[in-house]
């Protein structure tokens, strides 16, 4: 590891214990109806996830076949 990535490694390491050390307080200090909000959002958030992931399969599969033919295509020539 270089000098770099070791102090980016800490200063994430930092941020995120900071950032865990402050939510939680926070968290216990939500009223009923934010709590009601932010428990809907993660419902259609989810409800959206489970839409999205037949499309991004077929995207995968299509760039699947998309590069075997390719590969097909230019030993054929």
């Amino acid at each position: 590891m270089n000098k770099f990535t070791k102090k980016f490694g800490l200063l994430m390491a930092s941020v995120a214990a900071l950032f865990a050390a402050a939510v939680s307080p926070a968290e216990a200090a939500l009223n009923s109806g934010v709590a009601a909000g932010f428990t809907a959002l993660q419902t259609d958030a989810l409800a959206l996830v489970d839409l999205v992931w037949p499309v991004v399969i077929a995207v995968t599969v299509a760039f699947i076949i998309l590069g075997l033919f390719k590969k097909a295509a230019a030993k054929a020539v």
